[in-house]
């Protein structure tokens, strides 16, 4: 079987990096198997996989819900996780430097988790979601603590237009004196959608300058809808 590492080094980056500067996301193509999309979609039912479970109206959220994985993680999913962290550092370095920030996210996950866990954030993000029939997903930021990295991304689990209907990915752009800016990106099953966690930098005439990102999704119309999500900072 392929490696993850060797999965996410075949990937398009030059175009996946530019779709990220100009766009604040960019989607992968394929990249979790047929067989690895329902794998993680039977996870669901086993709670002993996970360390909680959020239902999105109780808190104002939106409607649907979502787990979070427990330490540790699938080993399949570390895997992913770190080979896809090692591949985004150097841009995260980048839009760093490009916003006046410190430039030094470590090349390895593994000395990123470790600082995270020495601040008080030590508790897993990765997390499956799943909408039903009328649910939905607020626009919102996932921040969990002082520590963020500034990319994640979500990998559709189930089959558009088959196992379900509406549900599309939804990313706002907000602009400093302009109107927000939306971006609606349609996955297949097994893609992924990269994008910016909070802020990311944008080229002006005087330099760059920062705008403020928000993601959700849009009203299911009718079937199940799986997500897995990888953020690579760890929580409070």
């Amino acid at each position: 079987m392929t490696s993850p590492a060797s999965l996410v080094a075949a990937l398009d980056w030059p175009r996946i990096e530019t779709e990220l500067a100009t766009r604040g996301c960019a989607t992968t193509g394929e990249l979790f198997t047929p067989q690895e999309c329902a794998a993680l979609t039977a996870m669901y039912n086993r709670p002993a996989h996970f360390r909680s479970r959020v239902v999105m109206q109780r808190h104002g959220f939106g409607q649907g819900e979502y787990q979070y994985f427990a330490n540790p993680l699938p080993p399949k999913l570390a895997a992913w996780r770190g080979a896809l962290y090692e591949r985004l550092a150097p841009l995260a370095n980048a839009w760093a430097a490009a916003m006046g920030q410190p430039a030094d996210y470590p090349p390895d996950h593994a000395a990123y988790l470790a600082r995270c866990h020495a601040a008080g954030q030590s508790r897993p993000t990765p997390l499956l979601l799943r909408y039903q029939e009328g649910d939905y997903n607020c626009l919102h930021q996932d921040l969990y603590g002082d520590l963020q990295f500034p990319l994640q991304l979500t990998v559709l689990l189930s089959r558009p237009g088959e196992d379900f209907t509406g549900g599309e990915f939804v990313l706002t752009e907000q602009r400093p004196r302009m109107q927000s800016r939306a971006e609606v990106v349609s996955l297949a099953l097994g893609e992924a959608v990269i994008f910016a966690v909070n802020q990311r930098p944008v080229a002006g005439t005087r330099g760059s300058y920062r705008v403020t990102m928000r993601h959700g999704v849009s009203r299911l119309r009718s079937g199940r809808r799986h997500t897995l999500g990888i953020i690579f900072h760890d929580a409070r």
